[in-house]
C-alpha cells in the first residue's frame, strides 16, 4: 500500500472537494461521506452520513441524518444528493470527509471560512458496500453489537442464528416502538434515563434497550431488570459485567417487592393478571414518561362479568366471554392511564415469548395535564354496564390518592 498526502488552501479547495466527490460517483467508487462540525440552525443535528444505495434500479445516496435522541434518513438521486452537499458546505456544516476507492479527503473550515483541503492518495483494496434496496427494513440494532453474541442470537461471526431470527425481529420491534414514544415523550434530549424492566426473564430486551440508550443514542440511562428467578438474575449480571454494560443492572424480585423511588420509563411485558396493573401503579406513581406493558392472563374482571341482556345470545360461549373480559380489563387500564394524565395506545404486537398474548399498553405523559371528570364518569358506566366492582388499577390509584374515591 503506497499513501500520497497533499494539503493546501485555496480558494477553489471547496470546489476541487466537490469535483473529487462527483468523479467518485461517477466511477462508482464512492464508498461514504461524512459530514461533521455543525454549524447550521438545527440544535440538536450532530452530523449527517451519505452511503451508496440503489432505489427501483437508480444509483442514489442515503443521508441518515444523526441527532441526540434519534436518526432521520433521506435518499437522493445523484444530481440532488450533490446538490445537497454543496448547499451543506460550509452554511451548516464545516468539515467533510470523503472515502473513496482510492482516495481520502476531508475538507475543513476555519472560522473565518477560509477552506483547507486534505487528500490522501491511497492505493489498496477496497470494496464499494452493496447498496440496499429501499425496501429493506430498518434495523435499529446492528448485529454486530456484542451482547447478541453473548444472549446466543448471533454466533461468533456476528451473523444471525437461524434459529433466533423471530427474537431478533422481536427485539428490533419492540425497539422500534420504544423510539417513537422516546420521541414524543415530554424527556429533555439530553436527560439521564432511569429505566426499569419488570420481568426482564434472560434480558433480551433489558440488554437492547440499554445498548440503544448509552452505544446508538449516545445518551446516560440507568437500566434495571428485575426477574423473579435468580438463576436468570446471575446469568445477566454476569453478561452486563463481562460486556462492560455501565449502568445496567439485574435485581432479584417482581413488580410488588421492588418499587424504585422515581423512573422515566417502565416495562412490563407478560406481567400475568394483576401484576400488570401493580406495574402500571408503579409507573404512574413514580412519574415515568413512558410505560410499555404487555398484559396476559385475565382473571380478575371474568368473574366478576354480568352479562348484559342484549348480549347474552353471543357471550354465552366461554371463548367470547373469555375475549370480552380480556377486552374490557385492558381497555379500563388504558383509560385509567388517560385519567392520570397519559396518551394511551393499545394495539398488536410481535409476541416476545412466543405465545399468542401480543398486545401492547403504550402510554406517554402527556405535556399539560387535561381533567378527568368526564372520562372518570364513562369509565364508572362502563363498570355498571358489566357489573365490574373492582379493578386491581384503580383500587392502587385511589389508595394513592392519584384518582379520586
Amino acid at each position: 500500500m503506497s499513501v500520497t498526502s497533499t494539503a493546501q488552501t485555496a480558494p477553489d479547495a471547496r470546489a476541487q472537494f466537490l469535483a473529487l466527490l462527483s468523479t467518485a460517483l461517477q466511477q462508482e467508487a464512492f464508498i461514504k461521506l461524512v459530514l461533521a462540525r455543525h454549524v447550521g440552525s438545527e440544535a440538536d443535528l450532530q452530523r449527517v452520513t451519505a452511503k451508496p444505495l440503489v432505489v427501483k434500479g437508480q444509483a442514489s445516496l442515503s443521508f441518515v441524518y444523526r441527532y441526540k435522541t434519534r436518526d432521520i434518513t433521506r435518499n437522493l438521486a445523484l444530481d440532488e444528493a450533490q446538490a445537497l452537499i454543496a448547499e451543506l458546505l460550509p452554511a451548516s456544516f464545516r468539515n467533510a470527509h470523503l472515502l473513496s476507492l482510492s482516495d481520502e479527503v476531508q475538507l475543513e473550515f476555519s472560522k473565518k471560512g477560509k477552506p483547507m483541503l486534505h487528500r490522501n492518495a491511497v492505493q489498496q483494496e477496497r470494496q464499494v458496500p452493496a447498496g440496499e434496496h429501499d425496501r429493506e427494513k430498518r434495523r435499529y440494532l446492528e448485529l454486530s453489537r456484542p451482547f447478541l453474541q453473548d444472549l446466543g442470537v448471533t454466533d461468533k461471526q456476528h451473523a444471525l442464528i437461524p434459529a433466533m431470527s423471530r427474537k431478533w425481529k422481536q427485539i428490533n420491534k419492540f425497539i422500534e416502538v420504544f423510539s417513537h414514544a422516546l420521541n414524543t415523550a415530554p424527556l429533555a434530549a439530553d436527560q439521564a434515563l432511569r429505566v426499569a424492566d419488570f420481568g426482564s426473564g434472560k434480558g433480551y430486551l433489558t440488554f437492547a434497550i440499554h445498548d440503544y440508550l448509552r452505544n446508538t443514542l449516545q445518551r446516560e440511562a440507568q437500566v434495571t431488570g428485575v426477574e423473579l428467578r435468580q438463576d436468570m438474575v446471575d446469568l445477566c449480571n454476569g453478561a452486563a459485567a463481562r460486556l462492560e454494560h455501565p449502568g445496567l443492572v439485574f435485581e432479584h424480585g417482581d413488580v410488588r417487592s421492588v418499587v424504585p423511588s422515581a423512573i422515566e420509563v417502565m416495562i412490563a411485558l407478560h406481567a400475568c393478571d394483576i401484576a400488570t396493573d401493580y406495574a402500571i401503579h408503579t409507573g404512574i406513581r413514580c412519574g415515568a414518561a413512558i410505560i410499555m406493558c404487555s398484559p396476559c392472563c385475565h382473571k380478575q374482571i371474568r368473574p366478576q362479568l354480568h352479562t348484559p341482556g342484549l348480549l347474552k345470545p353471543m357471550l354465552q360461549y366461554g371463548l367470547h366471554l373469555g375475549q370480552q373480559a380480556e377486552m374490557l380489563t385492558d381497555s379500563l387500564r388504558a383509560l385509567y392511564l388517560e385519567a392520570c394524565g397519559y396518551d394511551t395506545k393499545v394495539f398488536e404486537f410481535i409476541s416476545l415469548e412466543h405465545t399468542n398474548k401480543n398486545k401492547m399498553i403504550l402510554a406517554t405523559k402527556r405535556r399539560e395535564p387535561v381533567p378527568a371528570g368526564a372520562l372518570l364518569e364513562k369509565i364508572q358506566a362502563l363498570k355498571e354496564f358489566y357489573g365490574v366492582k373492582e379493578h386491581c388499577l384503580e383500587t392502587l390509584l385511589v389508595a394513592d390518592g392519584l384518582l379520586p374515591a
